[in-house]
């Protein structure tokens, strides 16, 4: 079975109109996060932890939605992001209930990146 080349085409293309939305998409939550919107301040205090984890999923979200749009980053920032994401279905199905379905889409979507932008 031969394997396309890495440099095919239509991976690059997938993988930006992928990249492009998940940037945006962890802006905006690290956003939410920062600014203290009440949905991330209810998670974190439903998980019994300080404020301090709102704030440092926030950073982690921003770092990899800055990632996604360096090419050199591209896989370290979809494979960590994907992690996070797994740990956020995790935290909906386990302890604070509601829909692990954006997560689980965000999860899937990030490994895909990493998968199509792999070396």
């Amino acid at each position: 079975m031969t394997r396309l080349p890495q440099s095919h085409p239509w991976r690059l293309r997938l993988a930006w109109a992928l990249q492009l939305p998940l940037a945006v998409v962890f802006t905006i939550t690290a956003y939410r996060k920062f600014v203290a919107d009440p949905v991330p301040v209810a998670t974190v205090e439903a998980l019994g932890t300080g404020q301090w984890l709102r704030v440092a999923i926030g950073f982690a979200e921003l770092a990899g939605a800055i990632g996604l749009l360096i090419p050199r980053l591209v896989p370290l920032a979809a494979s960590c992001l994907a992690l996070l994401m797994v740990g956020a279905v995790g935290t909906h199905l386990a302890i604070i209930g509601g829909s692990a379905v954006p997560a689980l889409v965000l999860t899937i979507a990030c490994g895909a990146v990493a998968l199509l932008r792999r070396d």
